[in-house]
């Protein structure tokens, strides 16, 4: 009997450690671009699906990435965030800065307002934006 009504317990104790949903469309927080963040197999994914706001000189490519044969890739369809996994309060993975050419341990969570805190880091310092959701 103790058994029966224990295992409910469980269901319930795991479900209330899950991070809050993530998937959905959002707006930057500098406004130039829409990020779709779903799943990509077993883990969440972002990528940019739309441009708001082109580069100042040249094509909207990614032009500072490390690597020269993927400089002219088109930042529309960039995947930025990959392997983001639920931590319980938050999902963590990485994002990738077309800007900076560079990619990062990342945080990722919902703020109590709705917007999307999302946290590039190195070591324990982080830089954190705020995404709006999409219309």
């Amino acid at each position: 009997m103790r058994l029966m009504l224990a295992v409910p317990l469980l269901f319930a104790a795991g479900t209330a450690f899950a991070a809050q949903p993530i998937a959905g469309r959002w707006l930057t927080e500098d406004g130039t671009a829409i990020v779709d963040i779903g799943n990509c197999g077993k883990v969440l994914c972002g990528k940019v699906v739309k441009l708001l706001a082109g580069p100042p000189k040249g094509p909207p490519v990614d032009s500072k990435n490390p690597d020269p044969q993927l400089r002219n890739r088109p930042l529309q369809g960039l995947v930025v965030l990959q392997g983001f996994t639920d931590q319980g309060a938050d999902w963590r993975g990485r994002i990738y800065s077309p800007k900076e050419g560079k990619t990062y341990k990342s945080i990722v969570g919902r703020e109590s307002d709705g917007r999307l805190k999302v946290q590039g880091c190195i070591l324990f310092v982080c830089k954190t934006q705020h995404w709006r959701q999409a219309r």
